[in-house]
């Protein structure tokens, strides 16, 4: 975190003497973690001066803030996503869809053959007449 190295550089800065604003600078961009001072170096405008020590120091803070609440923001995110995809993941397949049965098919009215006259047997009524007059 940029405060707490800012706090160490400017008592070790106290304590070693130094003056010169380019010299101060130099060593702080040192000492930033790399992704920061790489940014304010690349500045396309409101680059501070590589003599002005306190518009690098707030300029660090500046970009440091942004930083971790982008950190939070994306944790937070990350962390609703995957909440979320655990949920859904976490609940039961939907239920069936009854399906109601098709209505019957309607009923089959079997055809009648026509009759023929070869598949028909004649009776001999005047024979069943004589088997009833014959005595026994």
């Amino acid at each position: 975190m940029v405060d707490d190295y800012l706090d160490s550089f400017q008592a070790l800065v106290s304590n070693t003497g130094y003056m010169d604003p380019w010299t101060v600078v130099v060593k702080f961009q040192r000492g930033l973690r790399l992704g920061i001072q790489n940014q304010i170096a690349t500045m396309p405008y409101g680059q501070p001066a590589d003599t002005d020590s306190d518009a690098w120091y707030r300029t660090a803070q500046r970009i440091d803030q942004a930083r971790l609440a982008n950190e939070a923001f994306q944790s937070v995110s990350h962390s609703v996503s995957s909440a979320l995809l655990r949920t859904i993941s976490a609940q039961p397949p939907p239920l069936p869809v009854a399906r109601l049965p098709l209505a019957p098919p309607p009923p089959v009215t079997p055809k009648l053959l026509p009759t023929t006259p070869s598949m028909e047997v004649p009776i001999n009524i005047d024979a069943t007449r004589k088997a009833r007059s014959l005595p026994l």
